[in-house]
C-alpha cells in the first residue's frame, strides 16, 4: 500500500465545495472517481481542509492510499485524463506512509481577490468580489497589520465549527494591485471555518469608511462576531498552497 500526495487546482464555482456530501457535486467526490476509474479502487482522499462552495484552489493538497502499480508522477496524468476540465491535478508523489495533508500542514496562504469598478468584468466575475465604491487603501492597510500575528479569532469564526482553539498566528496579510484587481494574500499556521473571508469583509468596511482601522484592535479582542464586517463572498477566495 502506497501513499500518493497531490496537489490540486480547481474552479469552485460549480462544485458544492470540497467535501463529499450527498446533495451536491463536489471536488472530492470527482478526484475519488477518477482513482476509481484508473485503479479499480474506491479510496479516502484526506485533503488539507474543506473548501466551501463557489471557492477556488491553486494548490490544494491531498493524500490517498493505493495497491496500483502506476508510478507515483504518473497518477496525475491518469487522473487528469477522468477529471472534468475545471479540476486539474497538477503534481503526484509518493510520501511516507504517515504522512497526512491535513494533519501535517505547518500553514497556509490563501488569496482573496477584489475587483473594483463600477461596472462588473463578465470574464472575472466568478473569481472576485465586486466593490463599486473607492476604497481607502491606507487604512486598509493599517487594519491589516492589527491582524497580523497571534490572537484568538473567535470573533472571525462563522458559526457552526466545532473547533475548540480559535487562537491562530497570521504572518503576513499582504496587498497587490493591478490595474482594477486587488489582491489580498493572507499566510499564517491556519485559519479558523471562513476566517478570510470575515477578514477581508472587516477590511473592506475600513476601506468603506463603516469601521475605524483603529477598531480592529478592539474588535479582535471582543470576540465577537457582530462586532466585525460581514463575510465575504466565497468566489473571491482561493487556497493557494499549504506549507509542512
Amino acid at each position: 500500500m502506497r501513499n500518493i500526495h497531490i496537489i490540486v487546482a480547481y474552479r469552485g464555482t460549480h462544485y458544492a465545495g470540497w467535501q463529499r456530501q450527498p446533495n451536491g457535486v463536489t471536488v472530492e467526490e470527482k478526484l475519488r472517481e477518477a482513482i476509481h476509474s484508473i485503479t479499480g479502487e474506491w479510496t479516502t482522499i484526506y485533503g488539507s481542509g474543506r473548501t466551501d462552495a463557489g471557492v477556488h484552489a491553486h494548490g490544494q493538497s491531498a493524500n490517498f492510499h493505493t495497491d496500483a502499480s502506476i508510478p507515483p508522477e504518473r497518477f496525475a496524468l491518469a487522473m487528469n485524463t477522468k477529471l472534468p476540465e475545471d479540476i486539474r491535478v497538477m503534481s503526484s508523489r509518493e510520501v511516507p506512509e504517515d504522512f497526512h495533508s491535513r494533519f501535517d500542514a505547518r500553514g497556509k496562504r490563501y488569496l482573496y481577490q477584489l475587483y473594483l469598478d463600477k461596472i462588473a468584468d463578465p470574464f472575472i466575475s466568478d473569481y472576485a468580489w465586486q466593490i463599486e465604491r473607492p476604497l481607502d487603501m491606507a487604512a486598509m492597510e493599517r487594519a491589516a497589520a492589527c491582524f497580523e500575528g497571534i490572537h484568538d479569532f473567535a470573533g472571525f469564526m462563522a458559526a457552526g465549527s466545532a473547533v475548540k482553539d480559535t487562537v491562530r498566528t497570521i504572518h503576513s496579510i499582504e496587498f497587490t494591485k493591478d490595474d482594477k484587481l486587488l489582491t489580498l494574500a493572507f499566510t499564517g499556521n491556519g485559519f479558523l471555518y471562513n476566517m478570510v473571508r470575515i477578514i477581508t469583509g472587516t477590511l473592506v468596511a475600513v476601506g468603506l469608511g463603516k469601521i475605524g482601522a483603529g477598531a480592529i484592535p478592539e474588535i479582535i479582542a471582543s470576540k465577537r462576531r457582530e462586532a466585525a464586517g460581514i463575510t465575504a463572498p466565497a468566489r473571491g477566495l482561493f487556497l493557494d498552497e499549504v506549507f509542512y
